[in-house]
């Protein structure tokens, strides 16, 4: 048995036992689990791929004279201004102003704020332009003006979800093509579309959230942030297989960093074509090796996680809960899936390469002392069930 604290001080004089959640399962079957249990400090995890539930809170100080910001756009892409005077949040999923959507099916979806967030990241100057209707204190009424990230003062990464512990396989019966989040889905189950990055996924390795909670330091595009909640459609009452690997979604995160500290590499702009816009962003999480237990959990291998493969055509979109079957990740990532006899080309939106890069990044922060582990300061419930919309009956 170890605790965060014995394992800190291994990391702040450079002995600590740090291996990624891939080279953790080999390293098991070498050395079995109650030597590597006594031998392993810290699992990395990491995971990078769309993640719609993301934003920014941005302060840019004030003009003269100055303004109550009632309205703003961050180039052309609305921004929430109902907050203090100079405080705007940029949503992931805005669309620039004028885009014509999915009136002209599908929509190409070019920008919108998760490409800002890109160009803020990356150092790149965008446009501000806001309105107000002016007050005693604050006169000024209309503002426009170029700023980048190193002119505010402060630029703070808000996710309300991120880092979903398992998700859907999606596919499509209908006749004709459809466009989902999750990609371009053939008719008659020619592809099916998935977005994990599987046995190195932070919430796979900790399904019961014994060292994940509130306050957890996490690795965020770069930048040393933390866990501020559980995520919204937290939902981790459900099936668990082998492990404890939930059957589906189950447990999200909310997590929050500094974008003045973090890497352009991983905050990166995406477009879904007849969907929209969305923001794929980099997210490492260290597993700290308490007991034989825990290291247990971290060695979940692509063939015992299973995904639920769901029809984007009907059953999604109706939400009738029917579920086609199930699949293991080690098919996903061998490029096809099996599903009643029929063969189905599989593909990915996460990336699994950028993901290995970041559990090998935090594997050396950590290695080096610039990355010390925290105890949570409260756990993230363990039975809880999501509720549909109310909709009131006519």
């Amino acid at each position: 048995m170890k605790n965060i604290e014995q394992i800190n001080d291994k990391i702040s004089s450079g002995k600590a036992v740090v291996l990624t959640a891939e080279e953790v399962i080999d390293y098991v079957d070498k050395k079995g689990l109650d030597q590597a249990a006594r031998e392993v400090d810290v699992v990395t995890t990491a995971t990078f791929g769309p993640m719609c539930s993301s934003g920014c809170f941005l302060n840019f100080g004030h003009s003269k004279p100055k303004m109550r910001m009632t309205e703003a756009w961050l180039d052309d892409v609305s921004t929430y201004a109902g907050v203090a005077a100079v405080d705007l949040f940029l949503g992931a999923t805005q669309l620039q102003a004028n885009d014509p959507a999915n009136r002209d099916y599908p929509g190409d979806f070019r920008f919108g704020g998760g490409h800002v967030m890109e160009k803020l990241v990356a150092g790149e100057e965008v446009q501000l332009f806001a309105l107000s209707y002016g007050t005693d204190e604050y006169p000024l009424k209309e503002l426009r003006t170029t700023f980048t990230i190193n002119d505010l003062n402060q630029c703070i990464m808000v996710n309300p979800r991120n880092c979903y512990q398992n998700y859907n396989v999606a596919v499509n019966t209908s006749d004709r093509p459809i466009h989902t989040y999750l990609g371009y889905l053939k008719p008659q189950m020619k592809n099916c579309g998935y977005s994990s990055a599987g046995q190195l996924s932070p919430l796979l390795n900790d399904p019961f959230y014994r060292t994940i909670g509130v306050g957890t330091r996490v690795w965020l595009a770069g930048a040393q942030g933390h866990v501020y909640s559980e995520g919204t459609q937290h939902s981790p009452t459900c099936e668990r297989g082998h492990l404890g690997v939930p059957s589906e979604g189950a447990g999200t995160l909310a997590l929050t960093g500094d974008m003045k500290k973090m890497l352009p590499e991983f905050v990166r702009g995406v477009s879904l074509k007849g969907y929209g816009v969305s923001l794929s962003v980099g997210v490492g999480i260290p597993i700290p090796i308490l007991d034989e237990q825990m290291l247990l959990q971290t060695t979940v291998r692509d063939r015992d996680i299973m995904a639920q493969v769901i029809d984007y055509s009907t059953d999604y979109p109706e939400r009738t809960g029917r579920v086609l079957g199930s699949v293991s990740y080690e098919e996903l990532k061998s490029g096809s899936i099996m599903l009643d006899g029929k063969k189905i080309e599989a593909g990915g939106l996460s990336s699994y390469s950028k993901a290995r890069k970041i559990a090998g990044i935090l594997q050396e922060e950590i290695r080096s002392g610039q990355f010390l582990l925290t105890r949570p300061i409260a756990p993230l419930p363990l039975e809880q069930s999501m509720k549909p919309l109310k909709e009131a009956s006519s």
